[in-house]
């Protein structure tokens, strides 16, 4: 084996053994294939925990959502979204008529300003919902993005 190779082998095998003593498995585990996989938004808002639409807590002036009004092509939508709730622990982001309608879902940790920057993708006109989780209760601010080309690749 050359220098340069056996220099890979150990800084590949060195990475994985540190992640693996650094991170908790709970880091890898999180993926939750059942919320992701919901075609209906109102189920997959169920999945990540909400009981009743009626526990989602309406906070517009408490979290900021930046998105484009109209997105000319649904591939590439920005996303910006600051959550100004104490203690926020979750930020999940959905689509309402994506085919599957949970975007993305991040965990903040404690320390980390609740401030998340992505692009998503849109198969038509719809509403973006994001809601937050802080304190064991669910908080909701939603904004309609016009999308012009749609983006998840459906006919």
């Amino acid at each position: 084996m050359n220098p340069t190779k056996e220099r890979r082998v150990f800084l590949h095998s060195a990475m994985a053994l540190i992640s693996s003593l650094l991170l908790p498995s709970t880091v890898f585990s999180r993926w939750d294939a059942n919320a992701y996989n919901k075609i209906d938004i109102t189920d997959s808002i169920f999945s990540i925990g909400v009981t009743n639409p009626g526990d989602l807590i309406e906070a517009n002036d408490a979290i900021d959502i930046s998105l484009p009004e109209i997105a000319e092509n649904g591939a590439i939508v920005p996303i910006t979204v600051h959550s100004k709730i104490l203690d926020t622990k979750r930020i999940f982001v959905f689509a309402e008529k994506n085919p599957q309608p949970l975007v993305s879902d991040y965990i903040i940790s404690k320390g980390v300003e609740p401030f998340v920057a992505s692009r998503i993708k849109m198969s038509e006109t719809a509403f973006v919902h994001v809601i937050v989780l802080a304190n064991g209760t669910f908080y909701r601010a939603a904004r309609q993005v016009k999308v012009t080309i749609g983006g998840c690749g459906e006919e």
